[in-house]
């Protein structure tokens, strides 16, 4: 069974880019890559290459590796598969946490998305994401506005029944 990122969290970068992964995100890193055993650093693959998205995209080693054996699957010289392979394998740095449970951000990472001295780690599913915090708060702000055009008895688990769920 999947291990799954669950919860948001605010942590300090300092001027050499090393910010604090949080424990919980820790253990799901260490119990979904492969090689990882006590006293090794454990492994993530930062994808940064959407040039849309506000946000590094972290995944683990199994997450990676999924996405990995689809992108294998589309036909060479695909147009899907090139540009998948450039967002997923040319504009991305696979990486490990050290023993302190830090990550190390490069300024080019840092500068992808604004991050200065804060970085807010947010979990989903199997992949967490790292954003500037105001960034977020803003992101934030837009699904707040979303629901709250919704009917008061608005289940959010409509949206798991394919259609979205949501009202015209």
């Amino acid at each position: 069974m999947a291990q799954r990122f669950r919860g948001e969290s605010l942590h300090k970068v300092d001027a050499k880019g090393r910010v604090s992964i949080p424990a919980l995100f820790r253990r799901v890193i260490e119990s979904c890559d492969p090689n990882w055993t006590e006293g090794l650093a454990p492994e993530l693959v930062i994808v940064y290459g959407d040039g849309r998205k506000k946000y590094l995209e972290c995944y683990t080693i199994q997450a990676i590796e999924e996405v990995d054996r689809k992108i294998d699957a589309l036909p060479r010289g695909s147009r899907a598969r090139t540009m998948l392979q450039r967002l997923f394998h040319a504009q991305s740095v696979p990486t490990s946490i050290d023993d302190t449970g830090r990550l190390v951000l490069s300024s080019k990472l840092r500068d992808k998305v604004g991050i200065l001295n804060e970085a807010y780690f947010v979990a989903a599913g199997d992949t967490f994401q790292i954003w500037q915090p105001e960034a977020y708060e803003a992101d934030l702000a837009k699904i707040d506005a979303a629901l709250e055009d919704l009917p008061d008895d608005f289940d959010a688990l409509q949206l798991l029944d394919g259609d979205g769920g949501l009202p015209q």
